[in-house]
């Protein structure tokens, strides 16, 4: 064989293994995570409740991230990912617990959000609804953590120092007054006893300054509402549609809260009707975006500032509770 000829094959070699580098490149998961920007959801379709009325013009949308694990192209190129994040796996998967425990944990916030919507929603037209909240319910308690040989799922705390912890914010507050390695005295109920528990707090690697005790928690509460809602946000998982739901259900009853814009809304509703901070704001307003959304609401601070660092010429207002968010839309001159 020539110099000539075994050059030809060796270049032919190489470009095959490129390829197939390539290829594989593009289909093999890589260690870290992308956050991508979804498509808003329109809400009229998918709540329900008697005595609704179609308002016409406008409309509520909820907006979600997709997550998913990144290619090792979409790791290495940048140009691939079309307004999405590269994230690590803790970022979207909780420390200590595996996805299929991570997944739960969201669902069971998609169901409070819910819940949590309906009430908020329905009281502020008027409705009689009986909400009786009695603290943070433990969902889940991360493996080897200082709370794993004291607490239980399903364990119910009420204070924390003897400071009442009725929110999941209250609760984060009161602990975020430690130091890492101090320890916190947790007021519990657990199968209707009173209890009280220290449990000594620690520090996560990524976050060596803030403190933890080890648990996953949602909001232990009893809603009684007069009327039948239905919502249905099929496979979207999370909390922070809450501030959505509830307004598209004040719309359905109420008339007109959108004044005939189509309005997208992100931000965990508590039963106070505060609106407390989310993730993901970059690609839910990208998403937003790119459908032509007129208005976004977002909870105010650093989820704000951010929003309006990629919403162009969309609209952007924050909010702290869903009565604000009610106003400022109420504000707002009329459709043209």
């Amino acid at each position: 064989m020539s110099v000539r000829s075994t050059l030809s094959a060796f270049a032919a070699l190489t470009g095959v293994v490129f390829v197939a580098f390539c290829l594989y490149a593009f289909v093999a998961s890589s260690s870290s995570y992308l956050l991508l920007p979804d498509s808003p959801h329109p809400l009229a379709p998918l709540v329900e409740v008697k005595g609704e009325h179609d308002n016409g013009q406008g409309g509520f949308y909820f907006v979600d991230v997709i997550e998913r694990q990144a290619t090792l192209a979409e790791r290495y190129l940048s140009f691939l990912r079309d307004g999405g994040e590269l994230v690590s796996r803790q970022d979207v998967v909780p420390a200590n617990l595996n996805e299929s425990e991570s997944a739960r944990l969201d669902t069971a916030a998609m169901a409070l959000s819910k819940t949590t919507a309906e009430a908020v929603a329905l009281e502020h037209l008027g409705y009689h609804v009986v909400i009786h909240q009695s603290g943070m319910r433990i969902e889940q308690i991360a493996e080897g953590s200082p709370a794993a040989a004291k607490l239980l799922p399903g364990d119910v705390i009420v204070a924390v120092d003897g400071k009442v912890a009725l929110t999941e914010s209250r609760l984060r507050a009161l602990i975020d007054r430690h130091r890492v390695g101090q320890t916190v005295r947790l007021t519990i109920f657990r199968a209707g006893r009173r209890q009280q528990l220290a449990i000594r707090t620690y520090a996560l690697r990524s976050h060596p300054r803030v403190p933890m005790i080890g648990v996953f928690v949602t909001q232990a509460a009893s809603v009684k509402l007069p009327i039948k809602v239905e919502i249905n946000a099929g496979d979207v998982v999370g909390p922070s549609a809450g501030l959505a739901f509830a307004l598209e259900l004040t719309e359905k009853l109420g008339g007109k809260a959108d004044r005939g814009y189509r309005v997208a809304a992100t931000g965990e509703l508590a039963l106070n009707g505060s609106v407390e901070p989310i993730g993901g704001v970059e690609q839910k307003v990208i998403g937003a975006k790119r459908a032509g959304i007129e208005i976004m609401l977002v909870p105010a601070g650093e989820n704000m500032t951010e929003a309006r660092r990629y919403a162009g010429d969309m609209k952007i207002i924050a909010v702290t509770s869903f009565q604000q968010a009610l106003h400022a839309l109420a504000t707002l001159p009329l459709h043209k």
